[in-house]
């Protein structure tokens, strides 16, 4: 059985997930786009390896201060002992958490160990607890693939500034996909701005809007928006604009956030000569949508000593661990600006 966990995020910064120095025209450091529709993209590479470190963190953070640097102090004590009474049933509530680390975050130092000889040397991913077994690891005597499996974050609004202020930005194809779009006989209809072009224009057009260096006719139509809010945060039907799909690409990527750096010489404190660079991010205020599916590999539970995280229990951790992204953020540049995001968990109700 997979559970479908829908993710929204709403970005609280510019976010700027690198190509590893590539660069287009003016901009020195790009970044990450789908190479189908050449729409910018937060992959689901960085999303996984930035949520495995924040779930060590919040695990981390519920070990008594006496427990907290070693797992070798742990041994042989119970679960119960050893972590705060304000930790959450999923981290008291999964005993192999008494192996969790930060060292099971990140790149495995010493996968050449077995599982058994993880706990004594205290090095390595553990490959008992609740990251590891969620997440996936590989030992020398054992392999593991992760019961989460994620997906792209993929921009589902995004924000451009008008004469009539900030509006966000989708298609009809984007908002039917993320089930925004209710049915008409059972909800109630908002009007919504949905641009046009072709010969159907001088007949449907009823104002004109600039999107970025686009000027685009637009008509009134009434749509069964069901909403979008993420936190305290809502997307009013009037603040919405569609447009067709061939122009999606062209509004977003001439509308994304360029800042100019300059490298600074440690011995002077001054700019640093012919250290002028440029790079690129997605702006703030723009909205992903993505998901998260949790397999449920109950059948493998005989195979192992230790029995296998819930689902439920691996979706607290991720909704618990997810705060983390609105304070150390995502991607590159992160102390200068860069990355914080609200993420929302919802469950997928299956057809």
């Amino acid at each position: 059985m997979v559970k479908r966990v829908g993710v929204l995020a709403l970005a609280a910064d510019p976010v700027h997930i690198g190509t590893g120095g590539y660069s287009i025209g003016r901009v020195d450091n790009t970044i990450v786009r789908d190479p189908i529709t050449n729409i910018p993209k937060i992959p689901a590479t960085s999303l996984a390896g930035t949520w495995r470190y924040y779930t060590c963190l919040e695990i981390h953070k519920y070990f008594k201060t006496d427990y907290r640097l070693h797992r070798t102090s742990r041994k042989e004590k119970p679960l119960s002992d050893i972590l705060v009474e304000e930790a959450p049933e999923w981290v008291k509530g999964y005993e192999a958490n008494r192996y969790a680390a930060l060292k099971c975050a990140g790149q495995d130092e010493s996968p050449g160990l077995n599982i058994a000889d993880v706990e004594e040397k205290d090095t390595g991913h553990c490959g008992r607890c609740l990251v590891c077994r969620g997440f996936g690891f590989s030992k020398k005597d054992q392999s593991w693939q992760g019961m989460i499996f994620f997906s792209d974050l993929n921009i589902l609004f995004f924000p451009v500034f008008t004469r009539e202020g900030t509006r966000w930005i989708s298609t009809p194809s984007l908002m039917q996909e993320a089930g925004l779009l209710g049915d008409a006989e059972t909800e109630e209809e908002e009007a919504i701005k949905v641009c046009f072009t072709g010969e159907e224009v001088e007949e449907t057009k009823e104002g004109a809007i600039n999107l970025g260096w686009l000027y685009l006719p637009y008509r009134w139509e009434k749509m069964n928006y069901r909403g979008l809010k993420i936190g305290r945060w809502e997307l009013r039907a009037e603040d919405i604009v569609l447009v067709e799909k061939e122009f999606f690409s062209s509004i977003v990527n001439s509308n994304l956030e360029v800042r100019t750096s300059v490298a600074i010489d440690p011995l002077t404190g001054a700019a640093r000569e012919k250290a002028l660079f440029t790079s690129e991010a997605v702006p703030r205020g723009t909205i992903f949508k993505g998901e998260i599916r949790i397999f449920d590999k109950a059948a493998f539970a005989g195979l192992l000593e230790e029995e296998l995280p819930s689902e439920q229990q691996l979706k607290n951790a991720l909704e618990d661990a997810g705060r983390f992204f609105h304070t150390l953020g995502i991607g590159g540049m992160t102390t200068r600006g860069f990355g914080r995001m609200h993420l929302v968990l919802t469950d997928i109700e299956e057809d």
